[in-house]
């Protein structure tokens, strides 16, 4: 098990390394490196923790896709979180917020990093608009169909599935949230948010029409005798998913740093560790020997989902947020070995 995270390791210490080179050059004193190194450490625990539930979720479009696929989500999937979510997605908002350039955009994270921490967080609204909306359709998706015969709430799940003869209900479902949520806020708040729900729920339908496409055209080749590595439309719906996940890390890290090196690296500390996380689920067939473990992870990311939503209207911590999915999975996983055991018996 331990080779199997080699790779992460390497790239912790790696990571690490750079930690203590920039340390030195802003305060040139052990102090400053050793601040540093903490607060690095740290956020890569935060990324793990809150980003638990991401790996099993992962794991259910990962093991659909080849070798070749899985290895460019841990490679070039990377270099997209890492690029991104921690770096290019808190400069677009600052650039956008300030109307800025790139260029002074990424001058002001340096030169005054208060001004960079509030012209992100100003963006909260935006940001759980469309990333509650997203995660909800994933969750809802899973639900809402009614060919799904293997529940772990049955009381609940069952009737979600009959529900699945509605056409579109999952968007319905969220645009009534969104729009009961939005009620009672500034205008130009509400207006921002509903935008925001609006896009998360038109990014989801486009990536999974998308994936849809590429899945069939890979199952004509296949059928034509063409040697296919399947997998691009799954890689696509995967990153994105994936960075729809990384929205709260990216907001919780400024509780710890706002300078835009430091919380880059500590997060991608983490991200490579859930990545591999995910491919060690799918090579040791957790998700069929742990029935309800898929389960478990929709679950959390309806959770997330609503938690994000919700956030625009009160303030959830984000220890909450972590410990709300790791719950929903552990017991999931408890019911699955139940069951195991009730049938060797």
């Amino acid at each position: 098990m331990l080779n199997k995270f080699r790779v992460p390791i390497v790239f912790a210490f790696v990571c690490l390394a750079l930690s203590a080179w920039y340390g030195w050059s802003m305060g040139h004193t052990l102090a400053a490196v050793g601040k540093v190194i903490w607060i690095v450490l740290v956020l890569s625990v935060l990324e793990l923790s809150l980003s638990f539930d991401n790996a099993v979720v992962n794991a259910t479009v990962l093991k659909d896709m080849d070798q070749v696929w899985r290895k460019r989500f841990l490679t070039w999937g990377m270099v997209f979180a890492v690029y991104g979510m921690y770096i290019v997605f808190p400069l677009a908002i600052v650039a956008i917020a300030a109307g800025l350039g790139p260029v002074e955009a990424v001058r002001l994270s340096l030169s005054d990093p208060a001004r960079y921490e509030q012209l992100v967080s100003g963006a909260h609204t935006g940001i759980a608009g469309f990333g509650g909306a997203f995660l909800a359709m994933v969750g809802l998706k899973f639900f809402f169909d009614e060919e799904k015969d293997l529940h772990w709430i049955d009381a609940i799940e069952a009737k979600l599935a009959r529900f699945a003869v509605l056409p579109a209900i999952e968007i319905v479902a969220v645009l009534l949230i969104a729009v009961i949520i939005s009620n009672g806020m500034p205008t130009a708040e509400a207006l921002t948010f509903l935008t925001s729900a609006v896009l998360g729920i038109t990014t989801f339908i486009v990536v999974n029409g998308v994936g849809n496409i590429l899945q069939q055209r890979e199952e004509a080749s296949k059928l034509s005798g063409a040697a296919v590595h399947a997998g691009l439309g799954g890689f696509i719906y995967l990153n994105v998913l994936d960075a729809t996940f990384s929205f709260d890390a990216v907001i919780g890290a400024f509780a710890l740093s706002n300078n835009m090196v430091v919380i880059a690296l500590g997060l991608s500390i983490g991200a490579m560790f859930v990545r591999t996380m995910t491919l060690v689920l799918v090579e040791q067939g957790t998700l069929s020997q742990y029935r309800f473990l898929e389960h478990g992870a929709f679950w959390a990311i309806l959770a997330l989902g609503a938690i994000m939503l919700l956030s625009v209207r009160i303030e959830v911590p984000d220890a909450l947020t972590g410990l709300v999915g790791a719950v929903l999975i552990g017991l999931a996983l408890w019911r699955s070995i139940r069951m195991n055991r009730e049938e060797s018996a």
